[in-house]
């Protein structure tokens, strides 16, 4: 048996089991999923990556195992600005509280789907045309540029001329109702399709926009490594639940962590780009750049928004004063 299929039995082993424990031990369904308990489900995936980070440069070496931690914290990064949007998805639709743990359950698998799908496409045309790196490296670019310079807020307003939303406006019979929890429902003998099912839709194609950025920058870390490829986007999109929880109270908080993954993925986008050159940047300064983008972004989104918060506590004190 090769190191690979050893490699690849432990992660579906793993997977396995890691499915198992958390939708039967830490997400019975109706429970109330607190901060608390999100945060120890965000702590449980992040410590499942990180042990089988331990188990690549065990098993295939400390440049593969590196080159998977690099894609890793890329992919977690870009979901965390994921799950604003997903935010904004739910408050426009006013999805009850009750039904969120379904909701991105299923969008969350859907979603997962499609990346295995995107990655096999990705991975076939890398290797019969291997200019399309370059390609991939090109959309980095600009797709960090237009980043930087768009904002959450600009996001939400654009929810009521979504294409994904439109069509399905135009395809299917849809109600406002979420039809307590039902994908469809029967009004005076018509079926209409609730608002959960087009939240689902939404959540899905919302992580496919997304993946059309992660995929060509995990290309870039590891362009013939598909093992690093798949398990790093994976355990980052089943991650992507318990990090909803956790920061569904404080998007606010990060309110320039996207700047900072903008930055990331320019870097990663030249970086694809001068390899043309014969110019080559070692995984390990890629991954330094990973960590200090992503990490001073957000100490950076906190100080502003706390001084934001103490502003507003000041003037609000300063009024009652007044009065």
């Amino acid at each position: 048996m090769t190191t690979d299929q050893i490699t690849i039995i432990a992660f579906g082993s793993l997977l396995v089991l890691a499915l198992a424990f958390d939708l039967g031990l830490l997400s019975k369904k109706g429970s109330h999923i607190t901060i608390k308990k999100a945060l120890w489900q965000t702590t449980f995936w992040v410590s499942l990556a990180l042990v089988f980070f331990g188990f690549l440069w065990y098993e295939n070496g400390h440049e593969t195992a590196i080159k998977y931690l690099s894609a890793y914290l890329m992919e977690w990064s870009l979901s965390i600005d994921n799950i604003f949007v997903f935010i904004l998805i739910f408050g426009f639709f006013k999805v009850k509280e009750k039904f969120y743990a379904r909701v991105l359950l299923i969008g969350i698998l859907m979603a997962i789907l499609f990346r295995i799908i995107f990655i096999a496409i990705g991975i076939g045309l890398v290797q019969q045309f291997q200019w399309i790196l370059y390609i991939f490296g090109a959309i980095l670019v600009y797709t960090g540029i237009t980043m930087f310079r768009t904002n959450h807020e600009e996001e939400a307003g654009d929810l009521e001329k979504n294409r994904v939303y439109k069509l399905l406006q135009r395809a299917l019979p849809l109600t406002p109702s979420d039809g307590d929890g039902k994908w469809k429902i029967t009004v005076n003998g018509k079926k209409f399709y609730t608002s959960l099912f087009v939240v689902v839709i939404m959540l899905a194609t919302t992580d496919i926009v997304f993946a059309l950025d992660s995929i060509p920058a995990v290309f870039a870390i590891a362009p013939k490594d598909p093992l690093v490829i798949y398990t790093s986007n994976i355990f980052a999109v089943l991650g992507l639940r318990s990090l909803f929880f956790l920061l569904k109270g404080a998007a606010n908080k990060f309110g320039n962590l996207q700047q900072g993954i903008a930055i990331v993925l320019v870097f990663i986008g030249v970086k694809m780009l001068i390899e043309y050159f014969h110019i080559e940047i070692p995984v390990y300064v890629s991954l330094l750049v990973i960590v200090v983008c992503i990490a001073a972004s957000m100490v950076y989104s906190v100080a502003v928004s706390n001084r934001t918060q103490e502003n507003k506590d000041n003037d609000a004190g300063a009024d009652r004063e007044i009065h």
